[in-house]
């Protein structure tokens, strides 16, 4: 039983690679075993551009997560982001044939079914699709139909949406570093279950995780995901600002950004300055500090405009939709001194920067804590919370029929009454992906 516990969490970044091994302790706080990190090359804005570097870049990280628990690493879960994916909202009804017997899981399974069928851009898939709300023969705000009468069941449905060779080219790359792909989920999602609480889910806030090559956006409210977003700029373009604009090479420019960078030019004095050794023997290079902040400041505010346009698109002005707990920043991005004051400047909400210690044990090391890592902790969970409820699953007896088909069924982490139901949607959906990889090689 205590191998079964282990879950192996892979977080594919534009700029570092992370394995960490995670099991539950007593208290069911999660327990972090091992973390390894590599530099992720061959990745750029979340997408495989290489695939020997990538394949290099996840066994370097998993040796050292092996290294530094002492145990073997076999299957992981692993996030998906990257500029491809995108978002729609979708509304779809079933006839039952009939009414007078209840709304059962079949009926529910039949209507996700069917958006599946939902006609895409040419080389696109359906990755999840997650129910918002119900209504039964018109009768709105359904949060559980099951077990409810009526002939006629509508639903309201967040698509999200990938291309087809992206998802193949990590299920590639996972695969030939001699690995097993036991699940794969959304980035935004997986930062959200390591950051957010459930008070907060409840009451509405906008989880932005600022990653190196993408910007991803998760907004709940009501305990549902309502919206999600990745926008293709990150740390990264910052640090490219910086090189640019003071001509050092990127290595300084990194080095400059973590140390002095500040997303609010008003705080730096005009003699500060910063000396950087040339090259090979060239003179230093004197930098205000002043600058710096004033390149790092125009950038940030273009990476939060977009952000908060698409906060704004998801109608956060509405009453019902009012985003009350506000703006959680995690993602080694956040960790940029005053971005939190400049969140809350340009958008007017209340911001916080979000540590991925809501659910691991107190004796956790700081740097496992650091938003940073939010992606890996956040899918340590999912495994975890994924493996723990399988023994009561039935089998799904379909799957074999369904090898063929794209990859379908969703994956639904919100806690409702019914987690059975959910977790066999998971279960169905990740078995149906690995057979999609297979088919495809």
């Amino acid at each position: 039983m205590e191998q079964e516990q282990k879950a192996v969490g892979l977080d594919i970044g534009t700029t570092k690679i992370v394995a960490m091994i995670g099991r539950r302790n007593e208290y069911g706080k999660m327990e972090i075993l091992g973390i390894g990190k590599s530099k992720s090359l061959g990745v750029h804005r979340g997408v495989v551009n290489n695939i020997t570097q990538t394949i290099q870049s996840i066994q370097q990280a998993v040796q050292d997560a092996e290294a530094s628990s002492g145990y073997s690493i076999s299957e992981v879960v692993v996030g998906i982001a990257g500029q491809h994916i995108r978002s729609l909202q979708h509304s779809d009804y079933i006839t039952r044939s009939n009414s007078d017997e209840v709304i059962d899981e079949e009926d529910i399974d039949r209507l996700c079914n069917q958006v599946h069928k939902l006609v895409m851009l040419p080389g696109e898939e359906i990755i999840h699709v997650l129910p918002q709300d119900f209504k039964v023969d018109g009768q709105a705000e359904i949060k559980e139909p099951i077990g409810m009468y009526g002939g006629r069941l509508e639903a309201n449905f967040h698509v999200v949406v990938g291309q087809v060779s992206s998802i193949r080219n990590i299920g590639r790359c996972v695969k030939s570093a001699g690995l097993e792909l036991s699940g794969i989920t959304l980035e935004p999602l997986a930062s959200a279950n390591a950051v957010l609480s459930q008070e907060e889910k409840e009451a509405g806030v906008a989880l932005i995780d600022i990653g190196g090559g993408t910007t991803d956006l998760a907004i709940f409210k009501d305990g549902i995901i309502r919206h999600t977003a990745v926008i293709p700029f990150g740390g990264n373009v910052i640090t490219e600002d910086i090189k640019e604009g003071c001509s050092i090479i990127e290595k300084q420019a990194e080095l400059l950004k973590i140390k002095f960078g500040s997303a609010w030019p008003g705080e730096n004095k005009d003699n500060e300055i910063v000396s950087i050794p040339g090259l090979r023997g060239r003179e230093p290079k004197e930098i205000t500090l002043k600058n710096l902040s004033k390149i790092i400041h125009a950038r940030v505010v273009e990476i939060i405009e977009q952000v908060y346009l698409e906060i704004k698109n998801y109608g956060h002005e509405e009453q019902k939709k009012k985003l009350i707990a506000g703006i959680v920043l995690t993602g080694g991005g956040s960790q940029l001194r005053h971005l939190k004051q400049l969140v809350e400047y340009i958008t007017g909400m209340d911001t916080r920067v979000g540590y991925p210690n809501e659910h691991l044990a107190g004796d956790s090391d700081s740097e496992t804590t650091s938003p940073m890592y939010a992606t890996a902790v956040g899918l340590v969970l999912n495994s975890l919370e994924t493996s723990e409820r399988v023994p009561q699953m039935k089998p799904a007896g379909s799957l074999a029929e369904h090898a063929e088909e794209e990859i379908t069924e969703p994956e639904i982490q919100e806690e409702g009454p019914e987690p059975q139901k959910k977790t066999r949607f998971f279960d169905k959906w990740a078995e149906k992906f690995k057979d999609f990889l297979d088919n495809a090689e």
